[in-house]
C-alpha cells in the first residue's frame, strides 16, 4: 500500500456548519457536505498517517472502499 501521508491540501479546510450538523470540506469556489464516514476520513488526513493507517482506522471490509475515496478526493485536488 502506498506510503502517501495524507493531508488537506492549502487551499482546503475541514470545518462544523451547526446549523446542518455536518462536515463541510471548503475549497476554492465550493462547499462539499461530507456525509459522517468521509468526515471521519479526511479528519485522519493529518499528514502524519499513511493510507495504510488509515485504512486500518476502519472495518476491514470497508478498506478498499476507504483508498478509493482517499484517491478520488486527491485528484480533485482537496488532498497532498
Amino acid at each position: 500500500m502506498s506510503e502517501w501521508r495524507p493531508a488537506l491540501s492549502r487551499s482546503a479546510m475541514l470545518r462544523h456548519c451547526d446549523v446542518r450538523q455536518a462536515e463541510l470540506l471548503i475549497v476554492p469556489e465550493r462547499i462539499v457536505v461530507l456525509n459522517d464516514e468521509a468526515a471521519e476520513i479526511v479528519g485522519l488526513c493529518d499528514g502524519r498517517r499513511t493510507v495504510a493507517e488509515i485504512v486500518a482506522e476502519f472495518p476491514e471490509e470497508a478498506g478498499p472502499d476507504v483508498s478509493e475515496f482517499l484517491e478520488r478526493v486527491r485528484a480533485e485536488g482537496w488532498l497532498r
